[in-house]
């Protein structure tokens, strides 16, 4: 008898709990134990009704995500459910926790359900890709509703319980009581005869899904669904609840399931889900190294950045001193963190008293004297290394022993950052993304002298703050900025070449980004870029084409959105782009003065090589171990800079198209562009020899 389920007979009840730790997931052995503990219970004529429930925390977590890759995996999860569904005595689920895809499809194939009224329940099988396949998308449309299952399967978001009323038989409000109200439904339900009511025999009331409800479902979901293969697979098998017998509608759902499991996008959304957790598992500690407490926090600079990083520590009940050297810049920086809570408040994201409690939490100092007791220190101040180094250098006079030093510095080098202080051990860099308050991603940076403590304590610390940590190591724009450089310099190229700043961004754009590379430009502000150019002249000067435009438009003020010119034209308070021919002209003056042919470029070749050397960076920065594993930069791009995560980041998009293809196409243009080419498309050696070898990115060890 298996142990992932075990069964205690109380009285005339039969209750099996799942007890297979974390999650419950429901492997081979929880199914075969669930159809063994229900058949022997249906034999023993002492049981009246079976129960099913959870020894955990939670009722079960869904699906075993691990066992997608194959084997022998009878009794299969519909199998289970026709067991229970056709059982001849009442089965009850009794969620004394969360229940998620497969758990939640247990539950909703049982003749009653009890939960309490805070619990959550979803399918959030779309965020991989696929469909509910054991019978989600027939079952709870018959429960709780076609619209309200449409929603919870499209959308993958969990729901209360509360807001379940068609698909929970008791919903209890004291989750302490569950149990002895849940044992109580369960005798009344023996002393009413015993009925069993299969959730397959609902009938769906076909007036309550008219085909506009699918047409306005589909039109609204048209923008954040863009891509995405399973949204589309989820409603129409929704509709064969509606349209077709629960048998038959079975029979859809399992062929829209093999669809999506046979698609890239399903592909590509499940190495993601993988790859996040991944990014957590770093060779540079062990479970033997110590921790460092971070109990209060600095921050250095109350700017945009640095008020956002702020946030983010008061969001997690960790006290913030905020250090500006002038009062108004602090008064200012204060003021606009409390206005961001004011319209989260708003919104309904938060009490009021929740935004008192939080600028509770933070508190401003002209001087550096009062970061003396911080755990933590984050420097956000300007992108410059004198700068940088100047404020380490206080830094090292008046913080603590054993307090970490952190800079939030895009590009810059931690090491010689960590060199103008007398603890480079205790000296990190923690680069958020900005809005610092909303971007998930947080980049590690590893100097050569950071020692394992600092490095795992940040990298716990990004959890307790809601952030997925990526651990990287020191070079010039780390992983991400520096992967941008050769995306945002192809995208200035092209239009050198002939074409436009509308038709690559819609390439980009069409490609799966938010937004395209001039777009994005104008957003950030021109003046970023030009400086971090300013900067690296020596290592741009043998290309004299390079971004030559965009220097131009910062050179007469025009640096984006806030000026209301840049690559494009912004009407006041408006950040629609609108095309401007003066850049196009622009374009044509540079790209005769530098002897650049102008032509049509076809956007398969804008989409290759704005992308195609991105990937080829990422194949240098693997080959030089500032990334550990693909899957790392992988998760880089997809939370900082919104690669779909239907392709699955770089990496796996250039594995999914075959490594081969992306190192023909770089050889390709090396040889086409000339002097050009030879300078920027010399592909990666790691690149020719997974190419070579018939490999991907994902068998690279380093």
């Amino acid at each position: 008898m298996s142990q992932a389920v075990v069964a205690e007979v109380q009285g005339n009840v039969a209750v099996l709990y799942m007890q297979s730790p974390p999650v419950n997931a429901l492997s081979k052995s929880v199914r075969v134990g669930l159809i063994e503990n229900i058949n022997q219970a249906l034999d023993n004529a002492e049981v009246k009704a079976i129960v099913i429930s959870s020894k955990l925390a939670l009722f079960s977590g869904g699906a075993d995500i691990s066992e997608f890759s194959g084997g022998n995996l009878e009794p299969h999860l519909p199998t289970v459910l026709d067991v229970i569904e056709n059982a001849t005595k009442p089965v009850i689920a009794v969620l004394n926790g969360p229940a998620f895809g497969g758990g939640l499809e247990v539950a909703l194939s049982c003749h009653y359900r009890v939960t309490f009224a805070s619990n959550k329940v979803g399918l959030p099988e779309v965020n991989l890709g696929i469909l509910p396949g054991a019978g989600g998308t027939q079952r709870l449309p018959r429960l709780a509703g076609v619209a309200k299952a449409l929603d919870m399967i499209v959308s993958g978001r969990p729901e209360k319980a509360s807001k379940l009323a068609g698909v929970f038989d008791l919903v209890v409000e004291d989750p302490t009581n569950l149990l002895s109200e849940a044992m109580a439904f369960v005798q009344k339900v023996i002393a009413d005869g015993a009925q069993v009511r299969k959730t397959s025999d609902v009938a769906i009331d076909k007036s309550s899904a008219p085909d506009e409800l699918f047409a306005q479902y589909r039109q609204g979901l048209k923008k954040q669904a863009r891509g995405f293969f399973a949204p589309e697979r989820c409603i129409q098998a929704v509709e064969a609840s509606v349209s077709l017998p629960f048998e038959q509608g079975l029979v859809r759902e399992g062929e829209l399931f093999m669809e999506c499991m046979g698609s890239k996008e399903a592909r590509a959304q499940q190495h993601f889900f993988f790859a996040e957790r991944a990014a957590a598992h770093v060779s540079d500690y062990d479970k033997s190294t110590p921790t460092r407490d971070i109990k209060k926090v600095g921050i250095i600079g109350a700017g945009t950045m640095g008020g956002g990083i702020a946030m983010n520590f008061a969001n997690a009940g960790i006290p913030v001193i905020m250090l500006e050297l002038k009062q108004e810049a602090l008064d200012k920086g204060l003021a606009l963190i409390r206005k961001n809570y004011e319209n989260s408040a708003k919104k309904g994201k938060l009490t009021q008293q929740a935004v008192e409690e939080r600028m509770a939490l933070l508190q401003g100092s002209t001087e550096y004297a009062a970061l003396s007791d911080v755990d933590l220190v984050i420097e956000a101040v300007f992108e410059k290394m004198s700068v940088k180094k100047e404020v380490f250098g206080a830094l090292d006079k008046v913080c603590k022993k054993g307090a970490i030093l952190a800079s939030n510095t895009s590009t810059l080098d931690v090491n010689e950052i960590a060199a103008s202080t007398s603890r480079p051990e205790d000296v990190i860099g923690l680069h958020f993304f900005s809005p610092a308050n909303v971007m998930k991603l947080l980049e590690v940076v590893k100097a050569e002298k950071t020692s394992a403590d600092v490095i795992k304590t940040c990298m716990q610390m990004a959890k307790k703050i809601n952030k997925v940590a990526v651990l990287v190591g020191v070079c010039f724009g780390f992983v991400g900025n520096r992967m941008i450089e050769p995306y945002g310099r192809e995208a200035a190229r092209l239009m050198l070449e002939g074409a436009t700043p509308q038709q690559i961004d819609k390439v980009i754009y069409d490609f799966g980004l938010p937004m395209g590379p001039f777009t994005m430009g104008d957003m950030a502000g021109l003046d970023i870029g030009f400086y971090v150019r300013e900067s690296r002249r020596e290592f741009i000067a043998h290309d004299p084409s390079y971004c030559v435009v965009s220097d131009r438009l910062v050179k007469q003020g025009r640096v984006g959105l806030k000026s209301g010119r840049g690559a494009y034209m912004y009407e006041p308070g408006n950040r629609m782009p609108i095309p401007d021919p003066e850049v196009v002209e622009m374009a044509k003056e540079e790209a005769a003065r530098l002897g650049i042919a102008q032509r049509d470029i076809s956007d398969q070749e804008i989409l290759e090589r704005i992308i195609f050397p991105l990937i080829n960076e990422g194949a240098l920065i693997l080959e030089e171990g500032i990334a550990a594993k693909s899957s790392d930069i992988d998760v880089i791009y997809v939370y900082g800079y919104g690669f779909p995560v239907y392709r699955g980041g770089p990496m796996q998009y250039a594995d999914e198209i075959g490594l081969k293809k992306v190192y023909d196409a770089m050889c390709k243009y090396r040889d086409e562009l000339g002097e050009y080419g030879g300078h920027w498309f010399e592909p990666a050696p790691l690149l020719k020899q997974l190419a070579e070898q018939g490999k991907r990115f994902a068998d690279f060890k380093q």
